[in-house]
């Protein structure tokens, strides 16, 4: 009895450390509760498309979109921004959602069409079972440019992003881009030269739509409206930026205690999540040419 009674003792123990191994780490510094969310939707955020497939609630601390067979929906900022930390608190559909994106990104598609700079977090829907996959994406000068190269890291997440609302945030500054959730920083994207960072005002989004062709094993699971309509629920939005307008002397966000770059406690945070939660890297995709994404070089 003795004997057993240390086998358990030994066996919980064990499962303990494994699991304290694999728990979240704290980054140390929380800009989601650093910067206070905006008095209202309507104050940083207006419709994009697909106003029937879009609510505001009644004191605009939060907004619904959807995404059925007649349309989806997008808002974007009311300012173009070159720089900020830009942040949502969002709560994604359970069950069937292969090829449906929700998305909350920097992009200015609308100024610079063929050539824009567009700064992403995209959830990429799946078959039940089946998680989601965060997809963060940095590209520069547009599709339509023949130097653009993709830059896409997919991670899974450490919690059921259907079961509750979760912060995801971008922090784009002049020297560097860092994608946060839930303060845990997923990735931060240096500025190594002009022709690889964006450099021109963007403006942020938040959209739900249809990329049956691609979003979902390559095309291979495509959108039912047999389980419409796709619902994303977005609130606490936070914009704390300098705005085109701003003067030259508007101060920057800060993506650490110091000011810029990460702190090593954050470094840890990041690390952590790569390490377990990275499921691409397009730094270590033989068929992608890495020859203009000098973030892969070390």
């Amino acid at each position: 009895m003795a004997l057993l009674l240390h086998l358990l003792l030994f066996t919980s123990i064990t499962i303990s450390m494994l699991h304290w191994g694999n728990a979240q780490p704290s980054p140390g510094y929380f800009p989601s509760n650093r910067f206070k969310p905006l008095p209202g939707f309507l104050h940083g955020y207006s419709n994009l498309w697909g106003p029937e497939h879009q609510t505001v609630s009644r004191d605009q601390s939060s907004v619904t979109i959807w995404l059925d067979r007649n349309s989806g929906s997008g808002f974007k900022s009311n300012r173009p921004y070159r720089s900020g930390y830009f942040a949502t608190s969002i709560k994604l559909q359970a069950g069937y959602t292969a090829g449906v994106i929700t998305a909350f990104y920097l992009s200015n598609n609308q100024a610079h069409p063929g050539s824009h700079d567009e700064v992403d977090i995209e959830f990429m829907g799946n078959t039940p079972g089946k998680p989601y996959r965060l997809q963060t994406n940095v590209y520069i000068r547009g599709s339509g440019d023949r130097r653009y190269v993709g830059r896409e890291m997919k991670f899974h997440l450490w919690f059921d992003p259907t079961a509750d609302f979760h912060n995801y945030a971008i922090l784009w500054n002049s020297n560097e881009i860092i994608f946060f959730v839930d303060d845990i920083p997923l990735r931060r994207y240096p500025r190594k030269n002009a022709n690889t960072f964006p450099m021109r005002p963007m403006w942020m989004y938040g959209t739900i739509w249809d990329a049956s062709s691609w979003a979902t094993d390559r095309g291979k699971y495509r959108v039912d409206y047999r389980y419409q309509p796709f619902v994303a629920r977005f609130t606490k939005f936070i914009i704390r930026g300098c705005s085109a307008y701003a003067p030259a002397s508007c101060r920057q966000a800060q993506s650490s205690p110091s000011g810029s770059g990460l702190s090593p406690q954050q470094v840890a945070a990041m690390q952590w999540a790569q390490n377990n939660y990275m499921v691409y890297n397009y730094c270590t995709d033989p068929k992608r040419d890495h020859s203009l994404t000098p973030e892969c070089w070390g």
